[in-house]
């Protein structure tokens, strides 16, 4: 099982030295993906849970690639509706081909209506461009002689019967986020019956669930996976490897925009669980 690492790369304290200070440590740490978030236009939706500044994920993991030489880097996850299909193409292929061939390109619908809006893009046809976005990408790759991508793995984002179903059809690996264990037990199941019915391999499973270390354990029934203390977390890699996990996202940031500023607590808490993981 790989492990990686959600890096904030949005937020008041988060600047280049700060998101040079975060890949140093995770690469240190010796986790093996750094990811970023995306956003573009940061509406008053997107600002309420993900404030300025916002560092655009292509243009910060180019920059993270010449700061790293290890680690895998990706999206977790980036809006289809976003960019045109071809030009996420060529950003990708060529982001894989500078760092060496260490991109992972998650990819999902969004949900901020006001950044569809602003730019241009139909939020009730979010679903049907994330399909012609992984469609695009697979066409335009098989072309080596023009993209050179070697192979770049579409992680897809979603919770939904419908996000697991372009998974199974267009994806590498299905990537939900932040969900409890039981939940993912039942939907691996139903991905399973999903790829049965298309008759499809199952893919690959790669969760992000939150990090957050506490002193005590935690209610089993309102906490979700990764949350609690650090033998509850322990028991919630046991779980994620006996349903598949192939690789398992971290995501440190707890919600309140002001830990940016402080992300002490964070590294800690990726220290500590590394830690023992490595036991």
């Amino acid at each position: 099982m790989e492990i990686g690492v959600n890096v904030p790369n949005f937020g008041p304290g988060t600047n280049p030295a700060r998101l040079r200070d975060w890949a140093q440590l995770v690469e240190g740490l010796g986790y093996d993906l750094l990811m970023v978030s995306d956003h573009v236009v940061i509406t008053p939706d997107v600002a309420a849970q993900y404030p300025a500044p916002f560092y655009e994920p292509f243009t910060t993991l180019s920059w993270l690639a010449g700061i790293t030489s290890r680690v895998r880097l990706g999206t977790t996850v980036l809006i289809a509706g976003y960019r045109h299909p071809l030009l996420v193409a060529r950003m990708a292929a060529n982001l894989n081909q500078l760092s060496g061939g260490r991109l992972v390109l998650g990819v999902g619908a969004g949900w901020a209506k006001q950044e569809f809006e602003a730019l241009g893009s139909s939020h009730a046809d979010r679903g049907h461009a994330t399909d012609d976005l992984l469609t695009t990408l697979r066409t335009a790759w098989a072309n080596e002689a023009d993209y050179g991508t070697g192979r770049i793995p579409l992680w897809v984002g979603g919770r939904s019967t419908a996000a697991m179903r372009r998974t199974v059809l267009l994806g590498d690996a299905w990537h939900p986020l932040r969900e409890r264990t039981d939940w993912l037990r039942a939907a691996t199941t139903r991905l399973r019956e999903i790829a049965d019915t298309e008759g499809r391999p199952v893919p690959a499973f790669a969760p992000r669930i939150l990090l957050r270390l506490t002193a005590g354990p935690l209610p089993d029934e309102t906490r979700v996976a990764g949350e609690g203390s650090i033998d509850q977390v322990r028991a919630d890699f046991d779980v994620l490897r006996e349903l598949g996990a192939e690789s398992v996202v971290l995501d440190p940031f707890q919600g309140d925009p002001a830990e940016t500023e402080h992300p002490e607590t964070a590294w800690r808490d990726l220290a500590t669980l590394k830690q023992e993981l490595n036991k």
